[in-house]
């Protein structure tokens, strides 16, 4: 079990912050086919964006906030620790394949929001690709 929880939470940082930082770029905007599905399965952007900060700010402790492709549309989900919807459900809590993911641990915001963890994620919509 112990070699098993080294493997999850390590390989587990490794993917979900190799994910996050090929995402980021700034000077973006959204559209085509994602904005198209977001529309579909939110309502609107707005909605999406909405929920997706819920699922961000309300992860107690460490974790991420997922947007997923699950059985055909999209949602939100988020997970703790280092751990992925990749994983499943049984493992992590959630699944789906992850389209987008935030990094909600404080190591990735206390520098510059210190315990602000909600500016921080409005900062997102400005460097997400």
């Amino acid at each position: 079990a112990d070699k098993r929880t080294f493997m999850r939470n390590n390989a587990g940082g490794h993917a979900n912050h190799s994910f996050f930082w090929k995402n980021l770029k700034t000077g973006t905007t959204l559209g085509g086919d994602l904005k198209a599905a977001i529309e579909r399965d939110f309502g609107s952007v707005e909605k999406f964006q909405e929920e997706f900060e819920k699922a961000a700010a309300t992860r107690f402790g460490s974790g991420w906030a997922w947007l997923v492709l699950k059985d055909g549309k999209l949602a939100v989900v988020s997970t703790a620790n280092q751990d992925s919807p990749l994983m499943g459900e049984a493992v992590a809590g959630a699944s789906g394949f992850p389209i987008i993911g935030l990094d909600v641990w404080e190591h990735a915001y206390y520098l510059k929001y210190q315990n602000k963890r909600p500016d921080y994620i409005k900062a997102f919509w400005n460097v997400v690709n």
